[in-house]
């Protein structure tokens, strides 16, 4: 793996979100407790919603725009036939590092 810094914990408000630029597009980060945090796809696969906007509660997104509900732990939308990706996250100390390898755009072979 080929973790990148991407701040503090602190730059996201607990049971907040914020988004980064990615060449995959927007991934969002979801600060689910003091100490955990996830990363998703800030776009909802039904209607193109940016989930960095939804609500958070546990470990679950809910969209802002058609309430479509996603675990953050495996990217599945709960009750529904749709699912977002989901990028390995790490703490250290109080940085939040990124999986940069699994952020850059994988051409058809």
């Amino acid at each position: 793996m080929n973790w990148i810094d991407i701040g503090h914990i602190d730059d996201i408000p607990l049971r907040g979100a914020r988004k980064i630029k990615t060449a995959l597009g927007c991934v969002a980060l979801f600060r689910t407790s003091e100490t955990e945090v996830f990363a998703a796809s800030d776009t909802c696969p039904h209607k193109g919603g940016p989930l960095s906007e939804g609500i958070i509660h546990g470990q679950s997104i809910t969209c802002p725009l058609h309430n479509w509900v996603f675990d953050l732990n495996t990217g599945q939308a709960n009750g529904e036939d749709g699912q977002i990706a989901t990028y390995p996250v790490r703490i250290e100390g109080d940085r939040i590092l990124i999986d940069g390898a699994k952020l850059v755009a994988q051409s058809a072979a």
